[in-house]
């Protein structure tokens, strides 16, 4: 398969699936071919074993402006319906793929731009990034899990402010509130970036998908359930080559040549 289109570009960086969306002079504003080279991107990436990470980022001036404003008012309620589907559907894959996902954030991230960022594993941003959900402003409810996803992280005072009141939140306070985990200058945001991805594909592959779905099943499941699926999940990876390399190289005193097997 042939993946990235006119606006998403792939790049396979090693154990690195690099999605760009492509869009940079509409501020990588969604698209339909954009959307769907994305659920085609992460497909490819559950069924490839060489792909460890994806690296989710933007072209141009900015990580995303969500929906493309200069259409809206042309969309009829049947479009947008098909449409925000297709977005839920990707936001979906992103938080089911058994691979650690990365949003690399520089200048705005902004409506569903916004909540496509947080339904990665990690945000990395540069020091130039801002944060806001601008759909109060032209009259919609916030669409790709941002109710969700603000709700879980914030609670739900400070994620009815953003909302209601639809103000940038400057880098500085994202990282305040948990929202980001590294901000690094523009210049060198791309190249420590992929520098940490590099380093979390370096992990025990198997172990860190279960990781994943663990700590996002944590948010609806109660503690005797994590710990059953803990348990059940601990049983099945001590069976695998990555734990008896891990244990082999604890004793050798050196560092873990992991294989995701």
């Amino acid at each position: 398969m042939t993946l990235g289109n006119d606006h998403l570009t792939v790049q396979m960086n090693g154990p690195i699936m690099h999605c760009v969306l492509n869009r940079p002079k509409a501020l990588n504003a969604f698209s339909d071919d954009m959307i769907i080279g994305l659920q085609q991107a992460l497909t490819e990436a559950e069924k490839n074993e060489e792909v460890k990470v994806v690296v989710l980022s933007g072209a141009g001036r900015a990580f995303s402006a969500g929906g493309d404003v200069k259409s809206m008012g042309e969309a009829t309620p049947q479009y947008l319906y098909d449409h925000v589907g297709e977005l839920n559907k990707l936001i979906l894959m992103i938080k089911e793929l058994a691979k650690p996902v990365v949003a690399v954030v520089h200048g705005y991230a902004a409506g569903a731009g916004f909540n496509l960022a947080l339904a990665c594993d990690q945000i990395l941003a540069g020091e130039d990034s801002q944060f806001v959900l601008s759909f109060a402003q032209v009259g919609l409810v916030a669409d790709g899990g941002g109710h969700y996803f603000l709700t879980k992280i914030l609670g739900p005072y400070r994620a009815k402010e953003l909302l209601f009141k639809a103000e940038p939140v400057p880098v500085e306070t994202a990282v305040e509130w948990g929202l980001v985990n590294r901000v690094f200058p523009l210049a060198d945001l791309e190249e420590e970036a992929m520098n940490y991805a590099l380093d979390i594909s370096k992990g025990p592959a198997r172990a860190l998908g279960m990781m994943k779905k663990l700590v996002d099943q944590s948010e609806k499941a109660d503690l005797a359930s994590i710990l059953e699926q803990e348990r059940i999940t601990q049983t099945m990876m001590v069976t695998t080559d990555d734990h008896k390399e891990g244990v082999q190289a604890f004793k050798d005193k050196r560092k873990p040549q992991f294989v995701g097997k």
